[in-house]
Order: C-alpha cells, then structure tokens, then sequence
C-alpha cells in the first residue's frame, strides 16, 4: 500500500488516488503555495514543476535535463532506449529525421479511409445497445487497430498490444519486474517480425525501419526494437486516453455536445480544447547538472515530472485555464510535447481523434453517463478513462 499524501508541496506522489481522479483541482492547489512541489518518494528526490514558462524551458534544455529517462518511478529502472523520445543531442536529431516521413501530413492523410472504417465497424459491433463501456469497446480499439496495420502485424495481436500497454503503465508500478518481463517478451514480437521484413519486405512501418539508414548505415535491430517499441507506446495509449477523454466531457458536458451536433465545423476547435483541458501525457526528465529555472534549484541525479497537462492549466498562460471552451480561439497548448521532443504522431493522432468523433456523434448525438458508475482513470504519467460506462438515449439514436 502506498502512504497517501498530506503535504502535496513536499511530498507529491502522481500514483495517490486524489491525482488519478482529479488532478487539475490539486494543481491549482499546489500552484497557488509553490510554482514547484518536491517529494523524496523517488530515487534521487523528484520535482513537478507547475508552471507553463518552466516547463517549457525545461524542454528545450537537454544540457541539464537528460530524456534518458521518462519515467519517474521509487527506483530508476534500467534504461531501455526508445529512440528519438529517450535521446539526447546529438543522437536524436537523425533518430526523430527518421521517422518523420511516416507521420508527415499526407502520408498520415492516407490512413483516413481505413481509421473511419475501424470506427464504423466498432459502432457496428456496439449495435444497439443502450449501455456499453466507451472506453472499452471503442477507445481502446481503434488506435490499437491502427498501429497493427501500420505495423504489418496481425490485428488480433491488439489484444496482446493492449496487455502489454497494461501491465507498463499500471502493473509495473507495484511489480517493476513485470515491466521487465514484458519488455523481453516485446523484444522477442519485433525481433521475429524484423527478421521477416529482411526476407519479405511489405508496405508497413517494420519494413521501413528495416531499410532505413542513419548516416549511410543501416539501423541497429536495438536502435529499431526501440523505436517499434515507442509507436507501440506513444501510439495507442496516448491517443486512446484523450478519446476516451473527450468522450467522457460530450458525456457529462449535454451543452458542449449538442452544439457540436449543430456546428460540426467546431470540431477542430473542440479538438484542440479536449487535448489542451484532458492531455494525457506527462514525461520525465533527469537532472544531470545542478541549476535554476525560474528561480527554483534543481540537483543533479533528480527526476522531473514533466507535465504537459500542468501547463497546459497555467493561469498565467491561458485565460480561464479550468473551464473548456470548444471555440477558444488561442490555444497554444502543449499536449503533444514541447520542445525537440514534441510528439512524432500528432498529424495521426488528430485524425483518429477527428474521425472518431465524426462517426460517434452521428451515430450517437445524445448520450451520458450510466447513472451511479464509476469512471475509473489510468494512474500515473498517462491519464485516460479505463471505463466510461454510457447511456444512450433510445429515441435520439441515429441509424
């Protein structure tokens, strides 16, 4: 059992139930008595800075804050590179050079048709029933069915994708061996299929990483394991959790989703807010040289929880930070990351976002919450309803 919080300031735990369930209010909290919380629950000391402006130069100093590690954790497990997110200059400009020709606008525009039939045939199999887990049976399926066809892989290994993405980001916090475990038995998938694509090279992501080269040589099997690992990673449970996300506020929020029944061509805006309010994402860095950044000390062999979130509900940087507004006009946000780290598959994951709520509110216009559930979040760095139990209102149901 982890011993709850009583001092947010000086010991923050991002694992305490009151973070899981609602952390926003606790950072306006914290914001209010310190721009910076501390906690010696972590190896080396921790910090979680709460300000936009020092989270933003954090990222963009890898002189002093190291990306070897991403998460923060009581003891810091062993470095498993997941290149470009876990490199630091001057290795990372060419691993990011190498995957950016996938994630390039009209290469990801490509995926359209088939992201709108995944979405298609998850409503269809919902059928008409009345009560279902969103997240369950929709969320969690489409960016895992899309990352196995642009992987080339079997889409039933979803499951085994999903599994995996479970026992990393929930299991492994109380039994840091799992993760070892799983990240051997992810090491063994990707080493049979590289193997494979050397053979029998196909139209898929392992097939490119395969050819591609780095400086006139081709890739490591570590340096490809690594990055198959991080599309396995950042692709499905980032975007599912800000799904699952976005459909819990049309669910609790009637108003915001009936207008953008009548105004579709809100939905861009009503994006960008669901991702600034709802960011799933917090990364971590590592001290590796004592500093200051915006007045606060920070020592070497730190972690840092790096929360795009926090920023993101900055007073100092976005009006009315705590309410969403589905037409704010200036929405700087940083969900997808700031800095040299900035996500690869934001072009993806706006699309799977868009589309999935194209077809979810024409097919479900009204709909909220099943009275009395609860709505279980993910805890940790990753935040995202694991269960969104909904209602759907019979006589507004669309064929």
């Amino acid at each position: 059992m982890r011993p709850p919080v009583t001092d947010w300031e000086h010991d923050f735990d991002h694992f305490d139930e009151r973070w899981s369930q609602d952390p926003t209010q606790l950072w306006s909290e914290i914001r209010a008595t310190c721009p910076v919380a501390t906690s010696q629950r972590f190896e080396g000391g921790a910090y979680f800075p709460l300000r936009y402006a020092d989270i933003y130069a954090i990222a963009y100093d890898s002189e002093h804050f190291s990306s070897q590690r991403i998460i923060v954790r009581e003891q810091k497990l062993p470095v498993r590179g997941m290149p470009p997110i876990t490199s630091d200059p001057p290795a990372h400009t060419p691993a990011r050079r190498v995957l950016l020709p996938p994630f390039a606008p009209k290469e990801v525009a490509k995926h359209e048709p088939l992201i709108r039939q995944i979405c298609v045939d998850l409503l269809d199999a919902i059928g008409d029933r009345r009560e279902f887990d969103a997240a369950v049976e929709f969320a969690q399926h489409l960016p895992t069915l899309v990352i196995t066809h642009m992987l080339g892989v079997d889409e039933k290994d979803g499951d085994l994708f999903r599994t995996w993405i479970y026992v990393l980001s929930t299991q492994s916090v109380q039994d840091p061996e799992s993760a070892l475990s799983v990240l051997g038995e992810i090491e063994s998938y990707f080493k049979r299929y590289i193997e494979l694509r050397r053979q029998q090279p196909a139209d898929d992501l392992i097939t490119y990483l395969v050819q591609a080269e780095i400086d006139g040589e081709p890739l490591t099997e570590r340096h490809i394991i690594g990055s198959l690992l991080l599309l396995l990673v950042a692709g499905i449970d980032t975007t599912w959790s800000a799904l699952g996300a976005s459909l819990w506020h049309l669910a609790t929020h009637p108003e915001d989703r009936r207008r953008l029944v009548a105004e579709p061509e809100l939905l861009p805006s009503a994006i960008e807010e669901f991702l600034r309010a709802y960011s799933p994402v917090t990364m971590a860095r590592e001290v590796v040289e004592d500093t200051h950044v915006g007045g606060c000390p920070y020592a070497k062999g730190g972690q840092v929880l790096l929360s795009f979130a926090a920023a993101n509900r900055d007073p100092e940087k976005f009006d009315d930070p705590d309410s969403v507004i589905i037409d704010r006009a200036h929405n700087p946000h940083a969900a997808f990351g700031l800095g040299r780290h900035r996500c690869l598959g934001s072009n993806l994951a706006r699309l799977e976002l868009t589309v999935a709520l194209e077809e979810w509110l024409k097919r479900f216009p009204e709909f909220d919450l099943v009275p009395g559930s609860d709505v279980i979040w993910s805890e940790g760095q990753l935040r995202g309803p694991r269960t969104l139990n909904v209602m759907i209102h019979a006589s507004d149901t669309t064929s």
